[in-house]
């Protein structure tokens, strides 16, 4: 199953390196990771996307848990939570192609944001299945290049990471 882990740790050189090498030391893989300061600059929060079992995600949160620079750990699917990523996509528009790629940006609430002759670059954002079933929409051979963020999310409602 997956999972989105939610992570509050210092933001100190060398405090990403200890998470990525905790996950790679135990053969847990990390889909995606995304990480940056919040509110407080001394502080960093971390999300990331791994699959596994309650139990496997259980010693993952407790291993976590132990690191120096780890102050809290949230497994963000265990309740309501929201999620995004953003992908920028380039795909060929030549043509007739330059229509349809619009109207296949409009039906996902995509934006256009660069357009040269021969490619349109496209903003979308949503959850992972909305990227993805976009991607799928497309013919293979118009996706010129993707540059995918990965999830990041939080909590709904009360529901807070915070010291």
């Amino acid at each position: 199953m997956k999972h989105i882990i939610s992570v509050l740790m210092e933001n100190a050189p060398g405090a990403l390196s200890r998470v990525v090498g905790l996950f790679s030391a135990r053969g847990y893989n990390i889909e995606t990771l995304t990480v940056a300061p919040t509110e407080d600059a001394t502080l960093s929060r971390l999300t990331l996307v791994t699959q596994g079992s309650d139990d496997v995600i259980e010693q993952i949160t407790k291993h976590l848990n132990r690191l120096v620079d780890v102050l809290k750990v949230v497994d963000l699917t265990e309740g309501p939570h929201m999620e995004r990523e953003l992908m920028l996509i380039k795909v060929r528009a030549v043509g007739k192609e330059r229509e349809e790629m619009k109207r296949m940006a409009d039906i996902f609430r995509g934006r256009i944001i660069d357009v040269t002759d021969k490619a349109y670059t496209i903003e979308l954002t949503g959850d992972q299945s909305k990227i993805q079933a976009f991607i799928d929409a497309l013919d293979r051979s118009a996706i010129l290049e993707t540059v995918r963020t990965g999830v990041s999310g939080i909590g709904r409602g009360e529901r807070i990471l915070k010291l």
